[in-house]
């Protein structure tokens, strides 16, 4: 390889899509880590599928590869690229296949086993070789298949790697999938204590296993001088992708039932999911009579949730567990929450009691439970003086816990101790 004597100074970042506008915390934490100094350079495994983006986005000084993410469309780009790279390191190229070739045996779709080797082949040969991008380190995002192309890319590359495991990338896949990644990482990091200590017990070989919560940009939100006291009619509101784990029939139900004991209330559901669950919730808002209290919003931008945020008096989640084992992490607009001054009725599901402390900074119950729920809901939205008490302490709780800027720069310490370069230009 005709590389420089002068030391690699890029960060490659390996996302699934790029930018997407459920993964606020991604590109905050790019935007971020730019202003510590770190040089990044976005692989993006698709591309973006909506048509907007939030304001963070503007920020980001990095450039994006966008990866070819069709197998049929992308295969003359593949072949180019991947025969090159073979031509040009066939030692390199066939110890990346042998290591592919381990895990065969794991690879759910077989066809995605080969892509993302190809995927891998088309950073190293078009983005490193021939557009000259200096990685010293790959990270990706997501310990699926993001985290998949990042171990090929750094095999390929001669370099280290390390990746962030989410969720669902860590509890829907084969835990084997991810301990064959510990093993070969240098270190991981995960944004729960919960999946800190689950990561920790499939690990074999002690490797470092960072917990960095994603933290909320704190700036953005505030009470405006708005009293904690609620009056009916209650405006209820949900952001969260129309999924299982979400558990939006249990609040559904819930509501249900506090309608018919005569509450008052608005609710407002936030977001989307593919079409069949979409006409589920929409089927079960008619079927339990929900439709003139409930408003569909759709996807929105992140200045739009604030806004709502503003005008609600009670933010809630049914969280639960899939049936695939499918589960939330801490979803970051619980924080956003309780920055802003609304309480949150949620379950006690994962990594959400790590913020949510029950009576103290909010509200939990159990998941799949609409009668607990409705409980729930009922309470936190009449009892004033919980409310007064709640408010400001999951206030406190976000600002010591969930300050963006402060996870980020610890964020960029453990990528720093961990030897990624950080401040330097390339000469």
């Amino acid at each position: 390889m005709n590389k420089s004597d002068s030391p690699k100074r890029t960060l490659g970042m390996v996302l699934k899509g790029y930018p997407r506008i459920s993964e606020t915390f991604i590109s905050n934490e790019i935007r971020l880590l730019e202003k510590m100094g770190f040089d990044i350079h976005i692989y993006s495994m698709r591309a973006p599928r909506e048509s907007f983006s939030h304001d963070s986005i503007k920020e980001i000084k990095a450039k994006v590869t966008y990866l070819p993410s069709s197998m049929i469309w992308g295969l003359p780009a593949f072949l180019w690229y991947n025969i090159r790279l073979f031509a040009r390191m066939p030692k390199r190229y066939m110890e990346c296949l042998k290591l592919m070739k381990t895990r065969y045996a794991l690879a759910p779709k077989k066809y995605t086993w080969v892509k993302h080797m190809l995927q891998a082949g088309y950073i190293m040969q078009k983005s490193i070789l021939d557009g000259g991008v200096d990685v010293a380190h790959f990270h990706g995002h997501f310990a699926h298949t993001p985290t998949t192309v990042t171990m090929y890319a750094a095999k390929l590359a001669g370099v280290p790697f390390s990746f962030t495991a989410h969720a669902k990338d860590i509890y829907t896949q084969d835990p084997r999938r991810i301990e064959d990644k510990i093993d070969l990482a240098k270190f991981v990091v995960t944004c729960t204590k919960y999946n800190e200590a689950h990561l920790s017990k499939i690990s074999r070989n002690g490797k470092p296993i960072h917990c960095v919560y994603h933290g909320i940009n704190l700036d953005l939100f505030s009470m405006n001088g708005r009293s904690p006291m609620a009056r009916a009619p209650y405006n209820i509101l949900t952001v969260a992708r129309f999924v299982e784990k979400k558990g939006l029939d249990t609040i559904l139900h819930a509501l249900a039932k506090l309608k018919a004991e005569g509450m008052h209330f608005k609710y407002t559901l936030v977001g989307e999911g593919k079409s069949k669950f979409n006409k589920q919730i929409r089927q079960l808002v008619k079927d339990l009579g929900l439709e003139e209290e409930t408003t569909f919003k759709g996807t929105i931008t992140h200045g739009e949730v604030i806004q709502l945020l503003g005008s609600s008096d009670c933010f809630t989640l049914g969280c639960r567990e899939a049936k695939d084992g499918d589960r939330d992490g801490i979803p970051n607009v619980v924080a956003e929450a309780m920055a802003t001054g609304v309480p949150v009725a949620a379950t006690e599901v994962s990594g959400v009691p790590e913020l949510v402390d029950h009576e103290k900074t909010g509200l939990l119950c159990a998941s799949n439970d609409a009668d607990a729920m409705a409980d729930m809901l009922r309470r936190i939205l009449t009892d004033q003086p919980l409310r007064a008490q709640i408010i400001p302490a999951a206030r406190e709780t976000v600002h010591e816990l969930f300050n963006n800027k402060q996870l980020i720069n610890a964020l960029g310490e453990i990528y720093k101790s961990h030897g990624v370069p950080c401040g330097s230009k390339r000469q």
